[in-house]
């Protein structure tokens, strides 16, 4: 088994994990990553998210050069490029697992990326999105369930 599944969820503000994720790949890249988030909090196993984060923010490095902008709304977070966008044959299959596009296969990776940041969605009760972005540029992100509020609003 995969020892990343035996790690127990937490919860955690998302915008904390994705500015641990951003600081690292600014560091190694160079590159204008910019972040507008809330303090939305959900519960998940913190590896893991931090894990599809990385996923997300390294893709959007690798298919584009401009900068690139990390949201946090609500549970969702969504990574903006400005790349050559996704493909319309690409867009149903862009989570599957090993599934490279012909725009990917001359890049490094395994196809593994988006699949990862799937179920790692869908294992914690969310969705994922791709979609292109108004300007050019794809969109691909995930929405999460929000935590449960301690107390709980009188």
């Amino acid at each position: 088994t995969d020892r990343r599944d035996e790690e127990l969820p937490a919860t955690v503000v998302l915008a904390d994990v994705v500015e641990r994720v951003v600081e690292r790949a600014q560091r190694r890249s160079g590159r204008e990553i910019t972040i507008s988030a809330d303090r939305s909090r959900v519960v998940v196993r913190p590896n893991g998210v931090e894990r599809a984060i990385t996923n997300l923010v390294h893709n959007a490095l690798k298919f584009s050069e401009g900068p690139v902008d990390v949201s946090v709304r609500a549970g969702s977070v969504q990574v903006s490029d400005r790349g050559p966008g996704i493909a319309p044959d690409d867009l149903p299959r862009l989570f599957d697992r090993f599934y490279r596009s012909d725009a990917a296969r001359a890049l490094p990776g395994s196809g593994l990326g988006l699949a990862i940041v799937r179920d790692l969605a869908e294992s914690h009760g969310g969705t994922v999105s791709a979609s292109n972005r108004d300007g050019g540029g794809a969109v691909i992100g995930f929405q999460l369930p929000l935590a449960p509020e301690f107390p709980p609003p009188a």
